[in-house]
C-alpha cells in the first residue's frame, strides 16, 4: 500500500554537531506514520544550546511516535520539553535504555532546576525568573510514555511503518532502528555504532536489504590508536603514583563508567597496577553501574560467562562508592594515591567541575580523558593545550598533567563505520551522514565515495530529503 506521496525524511539536530539528534520520518498524513528517531538535548557552544529553547520544527501534536536508538543525553534528552510542548505518542525503546533514560532525564532535571534556582539566588540570568528547560515533573510525564521493545522482532508503527530494533553495541541497551515503509522500502538509522571486539557489550549487528542509511560519523575523521589500551590505562595509573597525587578521570556517567571499572578491575587481578582506592563520584555513574547487573543478558558472551562463575565484571578491588555531597568533598582531603572518576564526560557540569577546580592548579595531580570532547565543552579546553579554563564563573590555571585516551571510546572510527556498511548484504542507494563535526563527516564522505558506488549526503539543519528521488523536500 503506498501513501499519497512519499515518505519524507527531516533532519532536526545532530547535523555539523555530535548532539541533538532527532530525525523525522514523515511517511504520511496522518499523525500515527509520522515519527521521530530520537530526541536529543543539544550540547557545546551557545548558538547550539539556545535551540533548546527555541520552538520544535515541527508540531508536537503532529508525530505519532519517538523511536529510541539508546539513552544518552544527545539522543533523549529533550523528550521532556517535547512532551512539555503536546507530544502523547509512544516512546518506544529496549528496556535497557528505558532504565537509562529514567536516570538521565531525571537527573538532568534536578541539575536544570538547580541551575535555575542558583541563577535566581545570584541574579545572573538574563531571564528573571530563571527557568529550568522541564521540570521533574515533565520527566514522570515522559516515564509513563515508555514502551520497552526487544530486539529484532518487527513492530507496526501507525499504519504504514513498521520498526526493527537491532544491536549497536554503544552502550548497554543500543541499537540502530529499521523503518519500513509500506510500499516504498526500508531506511536504517544507525544510532551510535559501537567498537568491534571491546569488551562488556555485544558487537553491532550485521543488516541486510536497506534502501536508505542514516549513519554516524563521531569518529568518521580519525581512527582510534592500535595501542592496547588496557597497557596505556595501567601506564597512565603508575605514572601518576610516580607523580605523587590524585589521578581525576572525567568520565560518562553510562558506558564509559563500566567500562573503566572493567579495566581496573582486570588490571588490579593482574598486578599491572597498584591497589589503589577507587572512588566514583557520580550519583548517576552510581545508579547505571547498579542497573548494570540487572541486565546481564545483554552482555556480550565473555561477560555473561565471568559473571556465571561469581567474577563481578564491574567491582574492581577497593571501590568506593561517594553517594551523598559530604563524602563527594571529603576527596578533597585526600592528596595522593587514589583514583577519582566523576561525571559529566565532558566537564560540561556534575561534581567533575569542583574536582578540576580543586585539582587543575596542582602539576602533581593527572587529567585523564577517555571520550570524545565536543567543540564548545571544557573537556575541549583542557585537552586542546589551553592554559586556562572556566569553571563556576572563575578562570582555573591548568597546570595538572593532561592526558586523553581514546581506546575507550564507545563509537566505531572510520575503519569500523566501514565495516559495519560492508556487512550489508547490499549497499543502499543513499547514505547519510550525520552526529558528527562537519571535518569528521566531510573526510567519511570523500573516503565513501572512493569505495561505495551509493550516493553520500551531508544534510544540514533543518534539511528534509524525499527517500524516493533523493531531491530535498520542503521543511514539514
Amino acid at each position: 500500500m503506498k501513501t499519497n506521496s512519499p515518505p519524507i525524511l527531516q533532519f532536526l539536530g545532530a547535523t555539523g554537531t555530535v548532539t541533538g539528534s532527532k530525525t523525522a520520518l514523515f511517511a504520511g498524513t496522518d499523525s500515527k506514520d509520522r515519527v521521530m528517531v530520537d530526541c536529543g538535548l543539544f550540547q557545546g557552544p551557545k548558538a547550539l544550546r539556545l535551540r533548546n529553547r527555541e520552538p520544535f520544527p515541527v508540531d508536537p501534536h503532529s508525530i505519532g511516535a519517538v523511536l529510541l536508538t539508546h539513552g544518552h543525553l544527545d539522543h533523549c534528552g529533550y523528550l521532556p520539553r517535547l512532551v512539555q510542548d503536546g507530544f502523547r505518542g509512544r516512546v518506544f525503546c529496549t528496556e535497557a535504555t528505558a532504565s537509562i533514560a529514567r536516570i538521565i532525564l531525571l537527573d538532568s532535571a534536578n541539575l536544570q532546576e538547580e541551575e535555575a534556582k542558583y541563577a535566581n539566588k545570584k541574579g545572573f540570568s538574563r531571564h528573571s525568573p530563571a527557568l529550568p528547560l522541564y521540570t521533574t515533573d515533565d520527566v514522570l510525564d515522559v516515564i509513563d510514555l515508555l514502551e520497552p521493545i526487544d530486539l529484532d522482532q518487527p513492530i507496526k508503527i501507525g499504519r504504514l511503518l513498521t520498526a526493527t530494533f537491532t544491536e549497536a553495541g554503544h552502550i548497554l541497551g543500543s541499537t540502530s532502528i529499521k523503518l519500513t515503509c509500506d510500499g516504498y522500502g526500508s531506511i536504517l538509522l544507525s544510532g551510535d555504532i559501537g567498537r568491534y571486539g571491546a569488551p562488556i557489550l555485544p558487537e553491532p549487528a550485521a543488516h541486510h536489504d536497506v534502501d536508505w542509511v542514516v549513519m554516524e560519523s563521531t569518529y568518521g575523521g580519525r581512527l582510534h590508536s592500535n595501542t592496547d589500551v588496557f597497557s596505556a590505562l595501567a601506564h597512565v595509573v603508575n605514572e601518576s603514583c610516580e607523580r605523587g597525587g590524585i589521578l581525576l578521570i572525567p568520565a560518562f556517567a553510562v558506558g564509559r563508567t563500566q567500562l573503566l571499572l572493567f579495566a581496573l578491575r582486570q588490571l588490579k587481578a593482574e598486578k599491572a597496577i597498584p591497589d589503589l582506592p577507587i572512588y566514583i563520584d557520580s550519583p548517576m555513574a552510581i545508579r547505571v553501574t547498579g542497573m548494570h547487573t540487572r541486565f546481564i543478558r545483554d552482555y556480550d558472551p565473555e561477560s555473561r560467562y565471568m559473571n556465571d562463575s561469581g567474577e563481578q565484571p564491574l567491582l574492581p578491588e577497593n571501590l568506593h562508592i561517594q553517594r551523598s555531597v559530604d563524602e563527594s568533598k571529603a576527596l578533597n582531603d585526600i592528596k595522593r594515591d587514589a583514583i577519582i572518576i566523576s561525571a559529566s564526560g565532558m566537564a560540561t557540569g556534575g561534581r567533575i567541575l569542583h574536582h578540576l577546580a580543586n585539582r587543575l592548579p596542582h602539576k602533581q595531580n593527572t587529567v585523564l580523558f577517555i571520550g570524545y570532547q565536543a567543540v564548545g565543552t571544557r573537556g575541549r579546553t583542557i585537552v586542546s593545550g589551553e592554559t586556562r579554563v572556566k569553571i563556576h564563573g572563575q578562570m582555573v590555571p591548568i597546570k595538572a598533567n593532561i592526558q586523553s585516551l581514546d581506546g575507550f571510546s564507545a563509537h566505531a572510527d572510520q575503519d569500523e563505520l566501514i565495516i559495519w556498511l560492508k556487512k550489508f548484504s547490499r549497499l543502499p542507494s543513499r547514505i547519510f551522514l550525520n552526529h558528527g563535526e562537519e571535518d569528521s563527516m566531510e573526510q567519511l564522505r570523500d573516503v565513501l565515495r572512493k569505495q561505495m558506488t551509493c550516493e553520500i549526503v551531508i544534510p544540514d539543519y533543518l534539511d528534509g530529503f524525499e527517500l524516493m528521488s533523493g531531491i530535498k523536500a520542503p521543511s514539514l
